[in-house]
C-alpha cells in the first residue's frame, strides 16, 4: 500500500505505551497527522498533557510512508540527535503514513548516555507501533460525468466494483453525475464508462480536484 497506488496505512486512533529504562519513565504517544499543522497540533496537545515532564521529544511524517517531504523532529533539550532523529527513522521505516509520535520522559536520576537515549526514544516508538490501531487511507478523485439517460443504470451498476459513490445528480437534457472514487481506479473507470456509452459520455477528471 503505497502512494503510487493511492492507498497506505495510517493510525486509526491515538495509542500510548509506557516503559521504564534505568529509572526514567518513558511515555510514547502516537497518532494521526494528515498535515504539518495537524502534526504540530497533536504534539502540542501531548506536551500540554505532560507539561511537568523533563522532555517531550517528537517526530512526524505528515505524508505517505517513507516520504521525507513533510517531516519534523525535536530533541526538546536532550543531546542533539539522540531523540527526534531516531524516532523519525523508526516512523519512516514503519510502513505507516500521516503519523506523529511524542516520547515523554520523566528523568529518573540516572544518565543513559547517547546510545542509551537513542535506544530509549526509538524503542518507545517501535513499541507503540506494534499495537497501533491502523486503517487504510484511500486517495480519492472527484469525477463529473455527462451521459445519456440510457447509460445511467449501467453506470450505477459499476459503482460498487470501483468503490465509487455519487455525490451529486442533476437530470436535465442529459444526466450529470458527480462521483468520488479511488484515484488508482479513475482512468480505468473513465475507459469503462466510455465503452458503456459508445463514446458518448463526457468525463471530467481534473487532477486539481483530487482529495484524500
Amino acid at each position: 500500500m503505497t502512494e503510487r497506488t493511492g492507498r497506505y496505512l495510517i493510525p486509526a486512533s491515538t495509542h500510548t505505551v509506557e516503559e521504564v529504562r534505568e529509572r526514567s519513565r518513558f511515555i510514547t504517544t502516537v497518532g494521526r497527522a494528515d498535515s504539518i499543522e495537524e502534526a504540530r497540533a497533536f504534539i502540542a496537545r501531548v506536551a500540554a498533557r505532560y507539561s511537568d515532564a523533563t522532555h517531550n521529544c517528537w517526530a512526524f511524517v505528515a505524508g505517505p510512508p517513507g516520504d521525507t517531504s513533510r517531516v519534523g523532529t525535536s530533541d526538546d533539550g536532550e543531546p542533539h540527535g539522540t531523540a527526534g532523529r531516531p524516532m523519525l527513522n523508526v516512523l519512516l521505516g514503519s510502513g505507516v503514513g500521516d503519523v506523529a509520535a511524542v516520547v515523554t520522559r520523566y528523568y529518573g536520576g540516572k544518565k543513559l548516555g547517547r546510545g542509551g537515549l537513542c535506544r530509549a526514544y526509538s524503542g518507545g516508538v517501535k513499541l507503540a507501533l506494534e499495537d497501533l490501531p491502523l486503517e487504510e487511507k484511500v486517495r480519492r478523485v472527484e469525477c463529473r460525468i455527462v451521459v445519456p439517460y440510457s447509460t445511467v443504470t449501467p453506470i450505477r451498476g459499476l459503482l460498487p466494483e470501483f468503490e465509487a459513490e455519487i455525490t451529486s445528480e442533476d437530470y436535465g437534457t442529459e444526466a450529470v453525475l458527480e462521483l468520488r472514487l479511488p484515484q488508482e481506479r479513475a482512468e480505468e473507470f473513465r475507459e469503462v464508462v466510455r465503452g458503456l456509452s459508445s463514446g458518448q459520455a463526457r468525463i471530467e477528471l481534473p487532477d486539481s480536484r483530487t482529495t484524500g
